[in-house]
C-alpha cells in the first residue's frame, strides 16, 4: 500500500513539463527586464546630488572654497543651466533609444534572441559602469557623460522587442492581458530597486549608484546566455495555439476577423465555425520569413496604439526622470528621501498594470481600458500638483493613484496589445512578426519618452505648474488617438448583446 504523498510533492507533481518551462521563462524574462530598468533609474536619483542647495549642506572644516553657493555641486552641473544639462543627458539616452528601437526589432527577428539579449545586457552594464567611473576619475566634461548615455541608450534597445517576442512565443492569447500585466510589473520593480540601490550610495559616493546596477545587468546577461530558451519547440514543449482554435471564452472585437478560416499545407480551407479538423497527413505551415516594416504598419491597430503610446510614454518617462527632483524641490527632501518617495509612483504602476490587464481580458476591450485610465489620469495629475505635497499621507495616496493610472495603459500597450497585434490573424501565424511590431510600437513611444524629459527640462525653470499642464495635455492627446478603436470595440459589444 502506497503512502500518501506529502503536500509539497503533490504540488510539484501537479505541474506539467510545459507549465514548468513556461513559468521558468516568465521568471527569467521578468528578471532580465527588471535589470534593464534598474540600470536606467540611477540618473534620476543622482540629479539631486549633482546639483544641491549648498547652503543647507555642512561644509567640511578642511575644505578651502571660494564659492559658497556651488561648492558641493559636481561640475559642470554647478551652473544655473543645470536643468538644461540634465535634459541633455536624458535626451542623449532617450533619442538614441528611440531611434535604435526601430532597428532593434529587425535585428531581433534575424538573430538568436539568447545571443542578442546577452550581448545587449553585458554592453549596457559596461556603459552604466563607465558613467559611474566618472566620479572616481573626477571627470567633469558634459561630453563624456553625453556619449556614454548615447551608447547606453542604443544597447538598451536590445531588451524590449526580444523579451516580448520570447514571452509571445511561449504564451497564447488566453488571459494574455493578466499574465502580461503581472509580468510587466518588472518595469516598476526595476525602477523601485534602481531607486533604492542608487539611493543607498548617492550621498556618499554617487559613482556606486551606477556601478552596482551596471554589474547587476551584466550578470543577468551571463545568466541569459546559459539559461534562456527562445521557443517551446527547442525543448520539445507544446507550441501555444494562436490561430487555429477559436477563443470562445473571451471577446476580442478589435483583433477578430469576421470569418474564421484555417488554411492547411495543401491549400484546403475549412470554414466550420465550431470545429476545425485537419487530416493526420496534413501539416500546418507557418511562414518563416520576417515581415517588412510597412507590412507591420498595415496591421489594424498598430498605428493608433503607437501614437497613443507616444504620449502615454511621454508622461510616464517624465515622471521617471524628473519626479525625484520635483519632490526634492517642492517638498524640500534630500536626494535619498526624494528617491525613496518616488518609488510609490512605481508601486502604483504595478497595481495599475495588473488591473488594466484583468479588465481588458474580461471585457475584450484593450483600447477602451487604456482610454478610460488615461481620461481618469488627467484630473489626478492636476490634483497631485496642487494638493500632493500638503502632507505625507496626501503625497503617498496621490503618487500611488497617479502611478496606477499613468502606467496602466503604458503597460497594457507595450505588452498584451503588442503581443496581440504581433500575432494578428492577418499574419497567418508568422511568429517572427512579433519582434518588429513590438519595436514599432515601443519605438514610437520612445519618441515621446525622449520629448517628455526634454520639455520638462526646458519648461521647469518657468514653474512646475507648466510642466504638469504639458503632461495633462499629452495624456488627453493619447486618448484622442484611440477614439476609432474604442468605437470599433463598442460596436463589437453591441453586436454581441442579445
Amino acid at each position: 500500500m502506497k503512502s500518501p504523498l506529502a503536500p509539497g510533492i503533490r504540488l510539484l507533481t501537479s505541474f506539467s513539463r510545459d507549465g514548468c518551462y513556461r513559468g521558468f521563462i516568465l521568471f527569467l524574462t521578468f528578471l532580465f527586464y527588471t535589470a534593464y530598468h534598474l540600470s536606467r533609474k540611477p540618473i534620476s536619483i543622482v540629479k539631486g546630488e549633482l546639483h544641491r542647495n549648498c547652503s543647507t549642506v555642512i561644509r567640511p572644516a578642511d575644505l578651502n572654497i571660494t564659492n559658497n553657493e556651488t561648492w558641493c555641486d559636481w561640475a559642470p552641473f554647478d551652473q544655473d543651466n543645470y536643468q538644461t544639462l540634465f535634459g541633455i543627458l536624458d535626451n542623449c539616452f532617450l533619442v538614441a533609444y528611440a531611434i535604435g528601437m526601430f532597428f532593434s526589432g529587425i535585428f531581433g527577428e534575424r538573430l538568436p534572441l539568447r545571443y542578442y539579449l546577452s550581448f545587449g545586457m553585458v554592453m549596457s552594464g559596461i556603459f552604466t559602469c563607465l558613467f559611474g567611473l566618472g566620479f572616481y576619475l573626477k571627470i567633469h566634461s558634459i561630453y563624456y557623460y553625453a556619449v556614454i548615455q548615447v551608447f547606453n541608450g542604443i544597447m538598451q534597445t536590445t531588451g524590449w522587442p526580444a523579451v516580448v517576442a520570447c514571452v509571445g512565443n511561449w504564451f497564447g492569447k488566453g488571459k494574455r492581458g493578466f499574465i502580461m500585466g503581472v509580468w510587466n510589473s518588472h518595469t516598476s520593480v526595476g525602477n523601485i530597486l534602481g531607486s533604492l540601490i542608487a539611493g543607498a550610495f548617492v550621498s556618499s559616493a554617487w559613482g556606486m549608484s551606477f556601478i552596482v546596477p551596471g554589474l547587476i545587468i551584466a550578470s543577468t546577461g551571463v545568466l541569459c546566455f546559459f539559461f534562456l530558451v527562445e521557443k517551446p519547440e527547442d525543448v520539445n514543449c507544446t507550441t501555444p495555439h494562436r490561430h487555429r482554435e477559436q477563443q470562445t471564452s473571451e471577446t476580442e472585437p478589435l483583433l477578430q476577423n469576421s470569418s474564421h478560416i484555417d488554411r492547411t499545407a495543401n491549400g484546403a480551407i475549412n470554414v466550420e465555425p465550431s470545429e476545425v479538423t485537419v487530416e493526420p497527413s496534413e501539416v500546418t505551415v507557418e511562414p518563416t520569413e520576417a515581415i517588412s516594416f510597412c507590412r507591420a504598419l498595415s496591421i489594424p491597430g498598430v498605428v493608433e496604439f503607437s501614437l497613443c503610446l507616444l504620449f502615454a510614454k511621454l508622461v510616464s518617462y517624465t515622471f521617471l526622470y524628473w519626479l525625484p527632483l520635483y519632490i526634492s524641490n517642492v517638498a524640500h527632501f534630500d536626494a535619498k528621501e526624494a528617491g525613496d518617495m518616488s518609488t510609490l509612483f512605481d508601486v502604483g504602476g504595478i497595481v495599475g498594470g495588473i488591473t488594466a490587464g484583468l479588465v481588458s481580458d474580461y471585457t475584450g476591450g484593450r483600447a477602451t481600458t487604456c482610454c478610460f485610465m488615461l481620461i481618469a489620469a488627467a484630473p489626478m495629475l492636476f490634483l497631485y500638483n496642487y494638493i500632493g505635497q500638503r502632507s505625507i499621507g496626501t503625497t503617498v495616496g496621490m503618487l500611488l493613484l497617479c502611478g496606477g493610472l499613468v502606467n496602466g495603459p503604458y503597460a497594457l500597450i507595450t505588452t498584451a496589445v503588442s503581443a496581440d497585434l504581433g500575432t494578428h490573424e492577418s499574419l497567418r501565424g508568422n511568429s517572427r512578426a512579433l519582434s518588429t511590431v513590438t519595436a514599432i510600437i515601443d519605438g514610437t513611444g520612445s519618441v515621446g519618452a525622449a520629448v517628455g524629459p526634454l520639455l520638462a527640462g526646458l519648461i521647469s525653470p518657468t514653474g512646475w505648474n507648466n510642466v504638469f499642464y504639458m503632461l495633462i495635455s499629452a495624456d488627453l492627446l493619447a486618448c484622442l488617438f484611440l477614439t476609432r478603436l474604442v468605437y470599433k470595440e463598442a460596436q463589437g459589444w453591441c453586436r454581441r448583446s442579445p
